[in-house]
Order: structure tokens, then C-alpha cells, then sequence
């Protein structure tokens, strides 16, 4: 068993602290009441892929809290006490994922878990987090439908995405949709709202195919879909693989023909590719680094400040640190270790996010996002259209 490393914040974080493994240790589980008995700070969980290939996408959420939790500490922390990180690795892996949220419950006694990212790690945690009344911050676009008392989500939901997306893609010519996922939740209800968007606008799915996670050669679905007579692939196939389907789009003579929009594509992917590989890649965001707007400058800036001026920020560290704001700032508002009491005091809160306002709803605790499509031209993402704000449906209704 392994007892990942706890941050008390302040100063740099390294790759290397991101990424870095955890120390062997034999400790019994510690009571809650014991565990907060010998700390003094303020104990925030962060529950990421540090390992198993999404380690990309935990470096960027770490990034975000780091950052919101450092403003915190220089200003007071909370109730009195600085804030602690404790973070955990899930792996990638679900069995992980219940194992590390037990102990961040059980033995680390932490106020509030940030995290994960892969819906599969989120759903096999929703019970440990409830029957351990704690806080799950969720900050990673998802599939919609979660509703919990105990969970907050800064999320891109299909709506956010599939609502501006589908009539753009229209406007370019496109009436002929190749969807073509990751085989696991996400993609899959992503592309259930993608198919009834296409069909209520007049287009045509021309085919719907998953893979599982590992594939080296896509070379039988690249057939199908250069036979489909496609206009246009939508991708949500997430990571390392997808950056492999890139590659071999781009050499099998589809790119030019055949359009190619990819679902959470980000800034991470961009120094994957060689030449113009990932050239008119093009994807819905809720942000981008390089978006022109007064409050984007300013936390790309502060991130730089803190991270170094090479360091590359998304729409991963932005959600981060915005859902880690809002929890803080309910802390200070319930002004009380309570956990009930925060979660009471999270929805109602609107704060300045690096793409315009946001709010987080009380009927759901989830956030309307505005929204942007953007392109990858000259190998950097560019804006091609600014949408503003996407009001997603109400998540415990759908």
C-alpha cells in the first residue's frame, strides 16, 4: 500500500512533485477525530491521475488548486489555519481511485476531496463520498446526469459543447458526422447528444465506433470512415490515443478531405504533433490560454508567475482553480469545518473565471460555461468563434 505524499503549499511545485511517486508506508487508518487532533491545517484532498495516462491532465488540475490554495494561505487560509494539499494518486484505475478516497477520508481526515478526472473513477467513488459526507469537487468536463448532495462540479456537460458545435460544423458544409469515441461513458453519452443534434439539424451520422483504450493501429476504422463518405470525424477519444488517431489520420491521406473536431483537445496535445499533423483540429473550450480577453491574460499570467513562463494552461487548470475558489470561499462563509455546512454555503457564488463570469447553481451545483471554437492553426490553438454563455440543462433533471 502506498501513502501518497501530502504538499504543504507554498513555493514552486515541480514536474517532479506533480508527477513524483509516493513513499512505502505501514500505518492502520487513523480515526478522523485523531487524525485532525495532530494537524492543525486545513486538509484539502486532490484525487488525480498522477500515473496511468492522464498524467497531463492531473498536472494541469494540479495547477489550478495549487494556485487558488497558495492566494488563500497569503490571505489567512481558512478558519483561522493554513490549507494543506494531501495528494493522492488514482492511477487511472477505479480500485485505485476507492482506495485513495477511503484513505483521504479515513486516515487523512481531509475537509474536501478535488478530483478526479475519469467519470469511471468518479462514479466508483460516489458512494465512499457520500457515506463519508465529504465534499467531492469535480472539475473536468463529463457525460452529465451526476446529482449528489455531496458533489460540486465545474464541468463542461454535453450541452456546452454539442449546442455550438453541431451548427458550426454545419455552417462550414459538413452534413455527414463519423463519431468515433473511447470505449467508456464519456464518449459514449457525448455522442448520444452529438447523433440527436445532428439528426434534429438535417445531418447524418455515417457511423458510431469505439475502442478500448491501448489501440496502436486505427488503420481498419480509418477504412471506415474514408468508405463512409464522411464529411467530418468528432472525436472523444481522450490522451495518448488520441494523439496516436491524429497521427495516422493525418498520414492516411484523409486530412484535407475529411474534417477532424476533437473533443477536449487542449493546449496539453499540441507539442505531440510534428509539422502540420494537428493542423484544423477543431474543438469546442471553455478556454484557452491564448484567448483574447482581459481576465484570461491575467490568470495565464499568474500562472506563468507561479509555474514558470513555459508552462501550459488549459481549461483543466482553469475549472480547477475556480471550483477550488468557490469551495474556500464557502468555507470562510459557513465559517465552520462542517461539512454539511460548506456544501450549504458552495452554490449562489458567481467569481470572474479565466473566460468571463460563472456561477455556480444551487439547483444542481453545477456551472453555466462560456463557450469558444477554436482551431489549431499554425500549430497554436486560434479562435474561430466566440459563443458566450451556454446554459446547460439542470443535472438532476436529465
Amino acid at each position: 500500500m502506498t501513502h501518497d505524499k501530502n504538499l504543504i503549499l507554498g513555493g514552486r511545485l515541480s514536474r517532479r512533485s506533480f508527477l513524483g511517486g509516493a513513499a512505502a508506508l505501514a500505518l492502520p487508518l487513523a480515526a478522523p477525530g485523531l487524525a485532525r487532533a495532530q494537524s492543525s491545517s486545513f486538509k484539502l484532498g486532490v484525487l488525480l491521475p498522477f500515473s496511468g495516462g492522464l498524467e497531463l491532465f492531473a498536472q494541469q488540475g494540479m495547477q489550478g488548486v495549487k494556485m487558488a490554495v497558495d492566494e488563500f494561505n497569503a490571505d489567512g487560509g481558512v478558519l483561522g489555519r493554513q490549507i494543506e494539499i494531501v495528494q493522492a494518486d488514482d492511477k487511472t484505475d477505479p480500485r485505485t481511485a476507492v482506495e485513495r478516497a477511503t484513505q483521504l477520508i479515513r486516515r487523512d481526515a481531509v475537509n474536501a476531496i478535488v478530483g478526479p478526472v475519469t467519470s469511471a473513477n468518479r462514479d466508483a467513488i460516489k458512494s465512499t463520498i457520500e457515506r463519508g459526507k465529504t465534499p467531492l469537487l469535480y472539475a473536468t468536463d463529463y457525460e452529465g446526469g451526476v446529482c449528489s448532495p455531496w458533489m460540486a462540479c465545474y464541468s463542461a456537460v454535453p450541452a456546452h459543447f454539442v449546442q455550438p458545435l453541431i451548427p458550426f460544423l454545419a455552417g462550414k458544409g459538413a452534413k455527414r458526422f463519423y463519431l468515433f469515441g473511447a470505449d467508456y461513458t464519456w464518449p459514449q453519452k457525448m455522442n448520444a447528444a452529438i447523433r440527436a443534434k445532428i439528426e434534429s439539424t438535417g445531418g447524418t451520422v455515417a457511423g458510431e465506433e469505439y475502442t478500448p483504450f491501448g489501440m496502436k493501429d486505427f488503420a481498419p476504422t480509418l477504412r471506415k470512415i474514408e468508405e463512409s463518405g464522411t464529411d467530418f470525424v468528432i472525436l472523444t477519444l481522450p490522451g495518448a490515443d488520441g494523439v496516436t488517431f491524429v497521427k495516422q489520420f493525418a498520414a492516411s491521406g484523409l486530412k484535407g478531405k475529411v474534417g477532424l473536431s476533437f473533443l477536449g483537445f487542449n493546449e496539453n496535445y499540441l507539442p505531440g504533433f510534428s509539422g502540420t499533423e494537428a493542423e484544423g483540429i477543431i474543438a469546442p473550450l471553455p478556454f484557452m490560454q491564448s484567448l483574447d480577453r482581459p481576465e484570461a491574460q491575467e490568470f495565464v499570467a499568474k500562472q506563468r508567475k507561479m509555474f514558470g513562463d513555459d508552462v501550459v494552461v488549459t481549461y483543466y487548470a482553469d475549472a480547477h482553480y475556480g471550483l477550488t475558489k468557490f469551495y474556500l470561499n464557502a468555507v470562510r462563509k459557513a465559517d465552520t469545518d462542517d461539512k454539511a455546512a460548506i456544501m450549504a454555503a458552495l452554490p449562489n457564488q458567481t467569481q470572474m473565471s479565466g473566460n468571463g463570469e460563472v456561477t455556480l447553481r444551487p439547483s444542481d451545483r453545477h456551472v453555466d460555461l462560456n463557450i469558444l471554437i477554436a482551431s489549431v492553426q499554425g500549430g497554436k490553438l486560434a479562435m474561430e468563434e466566440y459563443i458566450g454563455k451556454v446554459a446547460a440543462p439542470d443535472q438532476c433533471s436529465v
